[in-house]
């Protein structure tokens, strides 16, 4: 299969699809790639969540789907979205999905973009040595998108996966939030070179880095700071959040290897955030430090470390919760992969109904309703 990406445009799901081309001769196939792809993305809205229930449900709904393509032979059995979703190129099917996801977003762009990763635990395969598929996502916090997602090769970790990622990103503009594990200098000149800016954790996997910081906010000068306290009280639980930003970074401008040049490119602002927990009679104190390239007051700051959270509870624990992606047990080809870029088409797709219902609901409805899936799939304006 192969594959030529047009300039993205307000276009259908199934107009981005058009643009994967299936090599086989059309007299040969029964079963259209467009179709199947159309078949699995429309199920997964609509609650499946394994081949069976998809083929299943396809078949309750082959009067909705003859709206949108023939399927002249009727929808396939679950073999057939099995076998094309196992040899889709996952690295093609992943930038049609990009593609897609950057005209959802708009020509406005994203103000805030969080990266994090998450593995499908029931992906593995102990027989063939394989590891279960962990994939690094990129999020739009303020748009609540999947922007795109990058597979972790096995024998590599997160480090060279993000990059990958970010080459694919429309950027330019957004602050790029990541956890400690992406804190070295490449990530930090690819996410500048893309024309945006990064804020980045420092944990104790940079020692020295991380009791510098420490150490400077131990004792720094009122008028190099600034700082906002925030307060959340609830379940028997309150949290006391102090903010603190500084823009004195001078003394982090080089590093022992090369002292004549910037440990990250252009450094702005360092920050730190100490959260104390109090409940059930014991309170107990913690404190993160963060480096970007931003000029960030405190309340951005506040913010923006606030946001990158909502990747866990919005994307990933959805994911799980909703639609069941730890339980999946794909381990064939390229499925497990695919699947999660299905599912992040089907997630996306869901959260643009501009109606008060939950994820659950609303897939459920979707089932129910084919008037209402027809909504769903058509492009939104933003």
């Amino acid at each position: 299969m192969e594959t030529a990406f047009a300039k993205p445009t307000r276009r259908s799901l199934l107009d981005h699809f058009s643009v994967i081309k299936d090599t086989r001769q059309p007299c040969k196939v029964m079963y259209p790639l467009p179709e199947v792809l159309l078949l699995v993305v429309c199920a997964t809205i609509a609650g499946c969540d394994d081949y069976d229930e998809i083929a299943d449900w396809g078949e309750a709904r082959l009067e909705f789907l003859r709206r949108i393509q023939p399927y002249y032979w009727g929808v396939p059995c679950e073999d057939w979205p099995r076998v094309v979703m196992n040899r889709i190129d996952p690295d093609l099917f992943a930038a049609c999905f990009t593609a897609w996801a950057n005209q959802q977003c708009g020509e406005a762009g994203v103000a805030l973009v969080a990266i994090d990763g998450k593995t499908s635990r029931r992906t593995h395969d102990r027989g063939k040595g394989r590891k279960a598929l962990h994939l690094v996502s990129a999020w739009a916090t303020g748009e609540r998108l999947v922007l795109g997602q990058e597979a972790v090769d096995e024998k590599s970790n997160e480090i060279t996966a993000i990059p990958a990622l970010l080459a694919r990103l429309a950027l330019k503009g957004a602050l790029v939030t990541i956890d400690a594990i992406a804190c070295n200098p490449t990530i930090a000149r690819t996410i500048t070179e893309a024309g945006a800016d990064y804020l980045l954790a420092v944990k104790d996997n940079q020692p020295t880095l991380h009791g510098e910081m420490r150490s400077y906010f131990d004792s720094a000068p009122a008028d190099e700071v600034e700082t906002l306290t925030l307060v959340d009280k609830g379940h028997g639980r309150l949290e006391t959040r102090r903010h603190v930003v500084s823009g004195a970074v001078d003394w982090m401008s080089g590093s022992r290897r090369y002292p004549g040049e910037p440990r990250f490119a252009g450094l702005t602002t360092i920050g730190m955030v100490e959260s104390t927990v109090e409940k059930a009679g014991q309170t107990s104190t913690e404190r993160r430090f963060y480096i970007s390239s931003a000029a960030l007051g405190a309340a951005r700051f506040a913010h923006a470390v606030r946001a990158h959270w909502t990747i866990e509870n919005q994307l990933h624990w959805v994911l799980d919760v909703q639609f069941k992606e730890d339980l999946s047990r794909l381990r064939t080809g390229h499925g497990a992969y695919n699947m999660a870029i299905v599912r992040h088409f089907a997630l996306n797709l869901v959260r643009g109904m501009d109606d008060r219902r939950s994820i659950k609901t609303r897939r459920k409805r979707a089932g129910w309703d084919p008037e209402y899936l027809s909504a769903i799939l058509k492009p939104a304006p933003r």
